[in-house]
């Protein structure tokens, strides 16, 4: 089976998804392929380009976002700081432990995603996550 092509800021996205989307048949399409992902760990290759998420966003016409720019620049920020490059292929668990250890639970998460409009979503949840991880260490030695 051939590998899945992933933008690699959608490795930040996934990790707070919660049905909120561009559209209803977005979200439906990304709710199924995150729980596709999430039961069968496939392989991905990562690509800075329109992936299989896009494929339903309104804001992605003939593989081309009108947010390119800006889009391309959080990918390129995920790949350097997790010390991959475009074309790389390896599984979907590996991929986001890796997102989340070297950008999610680190100070360089508000640098890339700060300008994105999901990011106050993100954020609140990142760190509601924190504080919960912080008190369950206080609770349970």
């Amino acid at each position: 089976m051939q590998p899945y092509k992933l933008r690699p800021h959608h490795g930040l996205c996934s990790s707070f998804f919660c049905g909120h989307g561009y559209s209803a048949d977005f979200t439906e399409h990304m709710t199924k392929t995150l729980l596709h992902f999430q039961q069968h760990n496939p392989q991905i290759l990562l690509t800075v380009g329109a992936d299989c998420i896009c494929a339903a966003c309104p804001h992605c016409c003939h593989d081309c976002c009108s947010s390119a720019e800006q889009v391309e620049r959080y990918d390129r920020a995920v790949l350097n700081s997790c010390g991959l490059r475009e074309g790389d292929v390896l599984d979907w668990n590996a991929f986001r432990r890796q997102v989340q250890e070297q950008i999610l639970h680190t100070e360089i998460f508000p640098h890339i995603c700060g300008t994105c409009s999901w990011y106050s979503i993100c954020s609140r949840k990142e760190a509601a996550a924190i504080s919960q991880a912080f008190l369950q260490k206080q609770i349970l030695p």
